[in-house]
């Protein structure tokens, strides 16, 4: 034991190095507060209705509180078969959020490193390099969890890879087992899919170079350990898979069902949508200069020494006035500090460090290993893609050819897996410099990377519009839009948008005086360390502090202490309107807020069922009613059959709003008089333009066999919900002739069952996304429940899948200390 403790001393202290990092940068956390993310918010109020229902210790798998209704297990679910989500939820436990996940950032990171041998302090400063890569932080502020989380395992699966390909199959496989459970439960799917296409390159080199040196049996192994890997990990995770490949069909990303009224695709998501957040080919420069295009968009970086608000105290402006008026303009387009190409706009750049930017290049110039081609084919892939509607041409074919890349939007976030690379290839470098037996040569090629990164640095000092304009492309529609606002005053509006350019060009200048004295400072220590003026162990230090320094600078440009606040009971205040509303005791009902955009609404859901809400997973079928019948106000035919018993108005301030009670909503189910059958999504949507729902109901053609005929009217046929759970809704009907109802729930057949008298009975689509039924005559009790063999049976896989991973990597742990224990008798 004493040995063992021995062998793994520095580990510890790097541990409790990293222990302290996290407890001085996030310490408000350590005080009980919680970050103030907007994402965060969103999220809390998707989740509403879940997790009332998790208070009663009830599992819901449907919500009603969004969008009239959609999966539950497409914003929480509890997977508790799933040993991945156990895993997470020790992480979250631990300690104070966001610090579990950096931990995982550190610690993941730092495992890389010991897998390509480097010494520790050394794996600890590349960890600190990607952990503190601005993009992670940024993340972080925003709330943007998931992603941030699913980045944090980028680096052990590739370690796990790395150890299978060099013969330790099972601890390789059995590690990539795990951290793939992991990476695929933290459900973003659009940074798993990033990994993917660096790991096909890695995969393709390494299949190159088996067949060069006639080594494919070994490599063919080591590819079907990974495979099996992730068979497994896809069969840990099983449910959740199934269910959001099931769901993905329906959902917003899925096939289009118009043609002829929709802007969207046919298949996937529009391009001009998935191509927003695009990277623009100079901000590439940020990686070195993280101000090189203005930071991000907001008046944050604007002050009283700004030549902005000059241009306002110039005018007889008192300072405080002057900067509020500079502040103010910076929300017009064009005319915010940030003059880059992303729309609709930035939270920060990709900034990898001024340090590793030099050693990256050194990296090129002398690292003889076959993962620098993997680095750099990783890196310019990635740039390519992240240039989206900025540069097409490679996101274009990626985009026609490459199966689910039209799912996912914001492509400059594929820049994450290059805020890995940066970091190895800059490392790799260094341990290269350690094995090097020639090392005169070094000096030079040292010299030749100093050249071009400082030289590239000084460039942005001296004359930066050599390779910056400052100008963004829409700065003259900006400089319209003030003139405007100022009343035809173009005078002051180009003399503020000149102000706005020299304020752009001293920030990246400043900067850029920054960045040249990291890579300065860089370059002594590694030209120590070849000239072996400095100890390996003071190098490695040395390198620590200085990475860490660069990038913690900018880090709290953008997660810093004011970005925490005290925990409250809720985040979002009730409104007058909201305090009216709840007085009504009805189970089910909705809520239209005209005052909200209705696909990003994150108040209402706080407080009622309602017709808008927040996610990205919304359905389809619902999206394109939004778009074509929300369009120009909402027909009063729509908000009647979705139950929309009240409506939130503007004021006549328009700085408050008024509730109007929708005395015309049709309710929770209702028997109607007549069925419009009509060929076709188009023709449906079109028909709700101008239909009474209470008295009829569209719908496909193809239905018309399950809806039968509607008798002769019952005048007193009732139907009525008597049991509210958002996946087990009960009704009462009483009808002498028996007829067809509508109910006022969204419609989705891979789950929800129709029982009558607990007899299972099929019902159909009206009204483009509704549920209804032929209802025989008499009284009788209509049941919905909602139970999707993907959730269930999936989780039977997730259990099988999770105790064979246990068992596996018991194996692989205990067969690792065998070989350990057989090696040390032979010696």
């Amino acid at each position: 034991m004493m040995d063992w403790l021995k062998r793994n001393g520095i580990h510890f202290a790097v541990a409790g190095v990293f222990l302290v990092l996290c407890f001085l940068y996030f310490s408000p956390a350590f005080q009980g507060k919680t970050l103030g993310q907007g994402d965060v918010l969103g999220a809390q109020s998707t989740q509403k209705e879940i997790m009332d229902y998790r208070a009663r210790d009830t599992t819901i798998l449907w919500t009603n509180q969004i969008f009239g209704g959609m999966p539950a297990y497409q914003i929480w679910a509890p997977y508790s078969a799933n040993i991945a989500t156990h895993i997470i939820a020790v992480i979250g436990y631990a300690v104070p959020n966001p610090v579990g996940m950096v931990l995982v950032f550190l610690f993941g990171t730092y495992f890389l490193f010991n897998v390509l041998k480097l010494n520790p302090w050394l794996a600890a400063a590349g960890a600190v390099a990607f952990t503190f890569t601005s993009y992670n932080m940024i993340l972080l502020a925003a709330g943007h969890t998931n992603q941030a989380f699913a980045i944090a395992f980028f680096a052990p699966i590739i370690a796990s890879i790395i150890l299978a390909l060099r013969g330790r199959y099972l601890l390789g496989a059995s590690l990539l087992a795990l951290f793939l459970s992991i990476e695929i439960k933290v459900n973003h799917l659009q940074m798993t899919y990033y990994l993917m296409l660096a790991i096909l390159i890695l995969l393709g080199i390494e299949l190159y170079h088996a067949i060069k040196n006639k080594t494919t049996a070994s490599f063919l192994k080591s590819l079907g350990y990974l495979l099996a890997a992730s068979l497994l990990a896809f069969a840990v995770n099983a449910s959740t898979l199934w269910s959001t490949y099931e769901y993905g069909k329906d959902s917003y990303r899925g096939k289009s069902n118009l043609s002829n009224s929709t802007k969207e695709p046919q298949n996937g998501l529009a391009k001009d949508y998935i191509y927003q957040y695009s990277q623009g080919v100079a901000e590439c420069l940020t990686f070195l200069v993280p101000n090189a295009s203005g930071g991000a968009s907001g008046p944050e970086l604007i002050d009283q020494n700004s030549e902005t608000v000059k241009v306002f105290t110039d005018k007889g402006e008192q300072p405080g006035q002057a900067l509020n008026y500079a502040q103010q303009i910076s929300s017009f387009p064009g005319l915010s500090l940030y003059w880059g190409e992303k729309r609709p706009g930035t939270s920060g750049p990709y900034y990898f460090g001024a340090s590793i930017c030099l050693l990256f290049v050194f990296g090129l110039i002398i690292v003889k290993s076959r993962l620098k081609w993997w680095l750099l084919g990783t890196v310019v892939l990635t740039m390519l893609l992240s240039f989206g509607g900025n540069w097409p041409y490679v996101s274009d074919i990626f985009l026609k050819y490459f199966p689910l890349y039209n799912k996912f939007r914001a492509v400059e976030s594929i820049l994450a897996v290059a805020g890995l690379c940066f970091p190895v290839l800059a490392f790799l470098a260094i341990q290269e410099v350690i094995v090097a037996a020639d090392k005169k040569a070094l000096v030079k090629k040292l010299l030749l990377a100093l050249y071009i990164t400082g030289g590239l640095v000084l460039i942005m000092i001296l004359v930066p519009e050599l390779l910056l304009s400052f100008r963004p492309s829409d700065q003259l529609s900006g400089v319209a839009s003030l003139t405007q606002a100022l009343k035809g005053d173009a005078a002051m509006a180009n003399a503020f948008a000149n102000a706005v350019v020299k304020d752009r060009a001293s920030l990246e200048r400043a900067d850029a005086i920054r960045s040249l004295v990291f890579v300065l400072v860089t370059f002594g220590i590694v030209w120590a360390l070849i000239r072996q003026k400095l100890s390996l162990a003071t190098v490695s230090l040395l390198l620590f502090a200085v990475v860490l320094v660069d990038l913690w600078q900018v880090d709290k440009r953008y997660l810093k202490d004011d970005n925490f606040t005290d925990k409250q009971e809720s985040a979002v205040p009730q409104r007058p309107v909201d305090i009216e509303i709840a007085k009504d005791t009805d189970p089910d009902f909705r809520v239209y807020d005209a005052t909200a955009a209705i696909k990003q609404d994150v108040q209402n859901p706080f407080f009622h069922k309602t017709l808008g809400g927040y996610s990205a997973a919304r359905m389809k079928r619902y999206d394109e009613l939004i778009d074509n019948q929300f369009i120009r106000g909402a027909n009063p035919a729509v908000l009647n059959m979705l139950n929309a018993k009240y409506v939130i108005i503007p004021d006549s301030s328009k700085q408050g709003q008024v509730l109007l009670p929708n005395p015309d909503a049709c309710g929770n189910a209702w028997f109607i008089k007549n069925i419009k059958y009509v060929d076709g999504a188009d023709a449906e949507m079109k028909a709700l333009s101008s239909f009474s729902p209470k008295n009829e109901a569209v719908a496909d053609k193809s239905y018309q066999s399950i809806a039968g005929k509607i008798p002769a009217g019952d005048t007193a046929s009732t139907i009525k919900l008597v049991a509210y759970n958002p996946d087990h809704m009960v009704y009462k009907s009483a009808s002498k002739t028996g007829g067809v109802a509508v109910f006022s729930e969204v419609y989705y057949d891979k789950g929800w069952k129709m029982l009558i008298d607990g007899v299972e009975k099929p019902y159909f689509r009206a009204d483009y996304l509704l549920r209804a039924a032929q209802i025989p005559a008499g009284e009788h009790k209509v049941e919905f429940v909602f139970h999707p063999a993907s959730y269930y049976f999936g989780e039977d896989i997730s259990m099988a899948g999770s105790v064979l991973l246990v068992l596996l990597l018991g194996g692989a742990v205990f067969g690792d200390e065998i070989k350990k224990m057989m090696g040390k008798k032979s010696a």
